[in-house]
């Protein structure tokens, strides 16, 4: 009798769980890629502002420093486009600035401009019917990355950890292309934290707007995810309708206190545009993105493409590497490239959140777990100081920072030799060198790999970060005459947590 009662309960789980995976393993797409448009108004200002003595085969490329610059230069990319808008993101809040930006995609759509929009589905949080409702409109189509079947409840988290192998693996690219003509990658996502507009937390985020040749290859690795197997629509997922779009059409447009008004309409997008394309600086980029899925995907002990880049980048440099990452851990292997580059004299020096300014103690566990390592491994650590002036300097607005609201490090990009930069969704971690998909844009220009230096650099100054070193074998943390042997600014719950966390086997999945 218990036997019977046993088979039925599992049969009835086994029914309950496959029952609710309704979604197909993948999905085959008619890829029909939209033709490049031979002109767009877009182009006409980048040929404009285009050196004679610049060759085809360049890029162009300018630095998105504020969350003002990255928000006002997206708006006016979508109010000047003629054809197509290819969005890839991870995150899209749906807030303020993601609920404006939506907005402004979907008159885009009405006058005429095909809108493809791509997310990570572990972010989406119940927006299922609002998605499927914008994309009713004939001119936008929006798909999701590797969707969990189950979409609400106890079987969503059964989903997650029945098929854990494949749903652990997340696109964290982001990519913003308009027309084929221009394209934002970087490290931000879509929301009031990464332009500088949340009342909460707010993070010090880098982008970069880049023209020409390597555009291509964005839109290349746009269309690998876009029509590979693991991008589902929207609509095998969700066939409900939604009554907030008319509440999303009329967003309002942020504001900031001490910046310029954003853009509003084509004219003073081209004004803005034109402005910002006559300062790009035109050299030498090319953009690497990993594979949308791999041929095993419980294989998760092989550094991806990006990965592999990042460490030939790193095996080349004769004598520095400078390096912000949000995230940062790296496993033996790792550490036992970096000695030998430590070894030969190249300077090492890292970026990082300190446990005060980081916004997730889990992530800062596991590196407070390999921190000791990588110190005794020559690598030279800075942890930003949640109170730094950088908040200021991009916010421009005391509201936006410390003590009011909590600022980190969310950039992820490096500088090698000071003549390569590199920037993109690549945090120097083991989910993003083992698990997540990345893109990095490969910058192979003197001046651009010097402004970024400068600003890593200053960001390590110690107004704005504490320097670690080891003392007695163990860290401690240094700002002009004053020193700490445990993390500064946090309680003792926040470093027993953290402890606690260093104890489980998590490492790769931070």
């Amino acid at each position: 009798m218990i036997t019977l009662q046993r088979t039925c309960i599992t049969i009835l789980l086994m029914t309950i769980i496959t029952g609710c995976a309704s979604l197909p393993e993948t999905v085959e797409h008619t890829t029909s890629p939209l033709a490049k448009p031979t002109t767009s108004k877009l182009s006409e200002i980048v040929n404009h502002s285009r050196p004679q003595q610049s060759k085809s085969s360049e890029s162009a490329f300018i630095l998105q420093q504020s969350g003002w610059d990255a928000l006002s230069q997206r708006i006016a990319l979508i109010e000047s486009a003629n054809h197509n808008i290819d969005i890839q993101y991870y995150i899209w809040n749906e807030d303020t600035s993601g609920n404006y930006l939506a907005s402004r995609l979907i008159a885009a759509a009405k006058r005429g401009v095909h809108v493809r929009i791509l997310l990570d589905d572990f972010n989406l949080s119940n927006r299922d019917a609002l998605l499927a409702t914008i994309d009713n409109h004939p001119n936008i189509e929006i798909r999701v990355y590797n969707p969990i079947p189950s979409r609400n409840g106890v079987m969503k988290l059964v989903n997650v950890t029945t098929n854990f192998s494949r749903l652990n693996r997340r696109m964290h690219n982001k990519s913003f292309t308009v027309d084929g003509v221009l394209s934002v990658v970087g490290g931000r996502n879509i929301g009031d934290e990464y332009f500088d507009l949340s009342n909460e937390v707010n993070f010090n985020d880098r982008d970069v707007l880049v023209a020409g040749k390597v555009v291509d290859e964005i839109q290349d690795s746009f269309l690998q995810y876009w029509d590979g197997p693991w991008s589902y629509p929207i609509s095998l997922i969700s066939n409900k309708t939604s009554t907030n779009l008319t509440t999303l059409e009329t967003a309002p447009i942020p504001h900031y206190q001490h910046y310029p008004n954003l853009p509003e309409g084509k004219e003073s997008s081209n004004t803005l545009l034109t402005n910002v394309i006559n300062k790009l600086i035109w050299g030498k980029a090319h953009y690497t993105s990993d594979s949308p899925i791999t041929a095993d995907v419980r294989e998760s002990d092989k550094p991806k493409a990006t990965a592999r880049l990042l460490a030939k980048l790193a095996q080349q440099s004769k004598q520095q590497i400078l390096i912000e990452s949000a995230y940062l851990i790296f496993d033996d292997r790792q550490l036992k490239a970096l000695q030998k580059l430590t070894d030969k004299g190249i300077q090492i020096k890292i970026l990082t959140n300190s446990m005060a300014s980081n916004d997730l103690i889990t992530n800062h566990s596991g590196y407070a777990g390999r921190r000791t390592d990588m110190l005794e491994h020559g690598i030279q650590l800075f942890e930003l100081k949640p109170e730094t002036k950088l908040c200021i300097e991009s916010t421009r607005d005391q509201s936006k920072c410390m003590p009011i609201a909590h600022y980190g490090l969310h950039a992820k990009s490096a500088v090698y030799d000071r003549k390569i930069a590199t920037i993109g969704s690549f945090n120097y971690n083991l989910r993003s060198t083992y698990l997540n998909t990345e893109a990095v844009l490969v910058i192979e220009n003197q001046h651009i790999a010097e402004a970024l230096a400068t600003s890593i650099e200053q960001a390590m100054q110690e107004e704005n970060s504490w320097r670690l070193a080891l003392h007695d074998e163990k860290p401690r943390w240094y700002s002009g005459d004053k020193t700490w042997d445990s993390e500064p600014e946090t309680g003792k719950w926040q470093r027993f947590n953290s402890y606690l966390l260093q104890l489980l086997p998590i490492e790769k999945y931070l």
